[in-house]
């Protein structure tokens, strides 16, 4: 090699016993640490999660700093997916007020929930997906798969959010105005609770923000990036994201980059 690169052979040695400097050793564990945080996130977060995390473990740096590492070593986080929506006939009424009028904010846990549907693609066919959010914490109290985009899904998703929280008056549960959320059953069920029912606009996407949100992030961080040969192979995944990633461990802008785990914690503790 020194033959080839025209050096000597003790100008080489010598090189090689010249230690690193404490910035270049400080450089490489900044980069061992952002390459952690960045697979434990999936490869979802940038800099400014990143950045927290670090701060979490005790490690004094500024978001800049790690930004222009992550340029330096070309670790991005994955862009998500430009949404277009379909805004549809304005003037349709709705099935129920829409009582939550885009007001994603909440003082408690169990003021207000958001529920939606989505499906992802298997090799064995569509996979549905409900889940009902408290737009508290941005969590995730309530999931359910089928095979079938049906009012069943909907109610086995409501099951397991009110088994896990106390239900009590004045809770509003906002969702569209789809089949689902409108049949008899459905409705009938948030009657016997003593929640309000609430609904988009027809169409209208924005007015049901944080659950497309949660989508988007599910879609964009899983499920577009994983081939499902089998649906039990898309339950078990999602079933990982949703409990031991997003809702325990995925860092929030919105929660001052606390997971919504976090955030509930130490909304109990104030």
């Amino acid at each position: 090699m020194c033959r080839v690169l025209e050096v000597s052979r003790s100008g080489y040695y010598a090189w090689r016993a010249v230690a690193d400097s404490p910035q270049q050793l400080q450089q490489r564990f900044l980069l061992k640490r952002i390459r952690h945080s960045y697979l434990a996130s999936q490869c979802s977060y940038g800099s400014p999660r990143i950045t927290r995390d670090l701060q979490a473990e005790g490690v004094a740096v500024g978001k800049n700093r790690v930004a222009r590492l992550m340029r330096q070593e070309g670790i991005q986080a994955i862009v998500k997916r430009r949404y277009r929506p379909t805004l549809g006939d304005r003037s349709s009424p709705t099935a129920a007020a829409n009582l939550l009028d885009r007001n994603f904010s909440a003082s408690a846990p169990n003021q207000k929930w958001v529920s939606d549907i989505t499906y992802i693609r298997t090799g064995e066919g569509w996979l549905f997906l409900c889940v009902f959010v408290d737009l508290f914490s941005r969590r995730v109290i309530g999931w359910s798969f089928s095979r079938w985009i049906n009012q069943q899904l909907v109610l086995d998703a409501l099951e397991m959010a009110t088994h896990r929280r106390s239900v009590s008056a004045g809770l509003i549960v906002h969702s569209d105005q789809g089949l689902q959320y409108r049949a008899g059953t459905y409705q009938k069920t948030l009657q016997s609770l003593g929640v309000t029912c609430s609904m988009s606009r027809k169409g209208n996407c924005w007015d049901n923000a944080v659950a497309e949100s949660f989508f988007a992030s599910l879609k964009k961080e899983l499920v577009h990036r994983t081939r499902f040969p089998t649906q039990q192979q898309a339950r078990s995944a999602i079933f990982d994201y949703i409990e031991n990633f997003y809702n325990r461990r995925r860092r929030h802008s919105t929660l001052g980059y606390l997971s919504p785990y976090d955030y509930e914690k130490k909304a109990s503790h104030a």
